[in-house]
């Protein structure tokens, strides 16, 4: 396809569940293909992909580490062999801390896994992305890059301090890239999710929810990775037209100044 029959590709890094899923199959509602990304041995993969392909649109398996900086290209390649050229990038990969606690004994592995998946394979994706963008003429369908960063990045939760530093250095990624490629006419967005149920949350969500009724977040309750895959989608459709660089703070208001 071509010119104003083109279709939108996206890539959503860490669909295999969760936001990422929830982000792929309302992308696909739009009518984007998908490449469905998880690490080769991430057994949900295909069920995931089984998912998006009952939504009726084309869809792949981009089974790679998003770490693998080296193969970014190579990866993006094979998908656009079989989807078609790249519109749009999601990057929602994340991991969370290896272990709860005192700040003061935070691990040197911790940290650097949280800075390598949450923030340094942002960069390196998304300017493997961008590169791949400016390379060729585009057709005329709106091209965006989504980061799903956290409240995090400005919120410190002091037992998990190696993830809110990943998350704020993947939201200073967000706004860079916004200034870099705003001329280049390619828009870029960062999520930042608060209290969503999710396997990362799995652990604390009742707490989570307890909090939320009692007035931690303006709409009592805790988010749903939908309600996230709905904003992915909005923003990555193009439905907010003359915007780049924003930030939007997907917590139900948790972060709004308050006496």
């Amino acid at each position: 396809m071509s010119g104003a029959d083109a279709r939108p590709v996206a890539l959503v890094t860490g669909s295999s569940r969760g936001i990422g899923l929830a982000a792929a199959e309302a992308l696909a509602r739009e009518g984007f293909a998908i490449a469905v990304n998880g690490p080769a041995e991430d057994v949900e993969l295909q069920a995931a992909v089984a998912r998006i392909a009952a939504l009726g649109v084309p869809v792949v398996a981009a089974a790679f580490d998003v770490t693998d900086i080296s193969a970014h290209d190579r990866h993006l390649a094979g998908i656009e062999a079989a989807l078609g050229p790249l519109t749009t990038l999601v990057n929602n990969a994340g991991v969370g801390v290896m272990q709860r606690g005192d700040l003061l004994e935070v691990s040197e592995e911790s940290w650097d896994r949280c800075q390598a998946v949450n923030s340094k394979a942002v960069f390196f994706l998304s300017q493997a992305f961008a590169r791949r963008l400016l390379a060729r003429e585009r057709s005329e369908l709106f091209h965006a890059i989504v980061n799903v960063t956290s409240s995090n990045a400005v919120a410190v939760a002091v037992q998990r301090a190696e993830y809110c530093a990943s998350k704020a250095a993947a939201a200073m990624v967000s706004k860079a890239l916004a200034v870099r490629l705003g001329p280049e006419d390619i828009a870029v967005y960062d999520v930042q999710p608060g209290l969503i149920a999710t396997d990362m949350t799995a652990p604390v969500i009742e707490a989570y929810a307890r909090r939320a009724a009692d007035g931690l977040t303006l709409f009592p309750r805790v988010g749903q990775p939908e309600d996230m895959g709905r904003i992915i989608a909005s923003l990555a459709s193009g439905r907010f037209p003359y915007t780049t660089g924003q930030v939007i703070s997907a917590d139900a208001g948790m972060l709004v100044p308050r006496f």
